[in-house]
């Protein structure tokens, strides 16, 4: 059976959030990471969109797009410099992850193929439109919505306050080693 252009579209964005999580978890430096951990969320954007969920996508865009800009900004803030070598990675650490991760997936697999998924009779049974979700956020949960707000502009000040570098500290520049700290003393 050939493909239609929907199954390439959609083939598409999984391989874009696949891509993008591998990416993710893989490269070295955090910067990158953050930009990928953003490609795997538009990817998944793409995938509601594509299964007729639109305001699940924007959401998915809006919401995630502006987490991960103040993840960005924590990582650049709080990392040491990116012309720094990074760090070797423990096999350790790697294992316990892989193992972890792997047993999360697996258990969720397994929810997923046992849990018993209802076929609701009416599919418009409800009004999940866009105009319709957002009278209920502007309306009975517009406290809420002003609340996020306010913890996102927190997160940033907080960011702010921890990365914020005293007049005369050199701990923060790259070109002084310890050694020089040390005999400047």
């Amino acid at each position: 059976m050939p493909l239609s252009i929907g199954d390439l579209i959609f083939v598409c964005f999984v391989g874009i959030t696949f891509a993008g999580a591998i990416m993710a978890v893989s490269l070295k430096n955090i910067f990158h990471n953050a930009l990928s951990l953003a490609l795997t969320l538009l990817g998944t954007a793409g995938i509601f969109v594509f299964l007729h969920c639109e305001f699940l996508g924007l959401m998915q865009i809006l919401i995630y797009a502006g987490a991960i800009s103040i993840a960005i900004i924590f990582a650049v803030m709080l990392s040491p410099p990116l012309s720094l070598k990074p760090k070797k990675r423990s096999v350790t650490k790697v294992l316990v992850s892989l193992s972890v991760s792997t047993l999360t997936f697996v258990t969720l697999a397994y929810i997923f193929i046992r849990t018993p998924w209802p076929i609701s009779a009416n599919a418009d049974a409800g009004d999940f439109s866009a105009t319709h979700i957002g009278e209920i956020l502007i309306s009975r949960y517009a406290f809420a919505f002003e609340l996020i707000s306010i913890v996102l502009l927190v997160a940033i000040l907080g960011a702010l306050v921890i990365a914020h570098e005293e007049p005369g500290d050199r701990r923060l520049d790259p070109e002084i080693s310890l050694e020089d700290e040390r005999w400047a003393s």
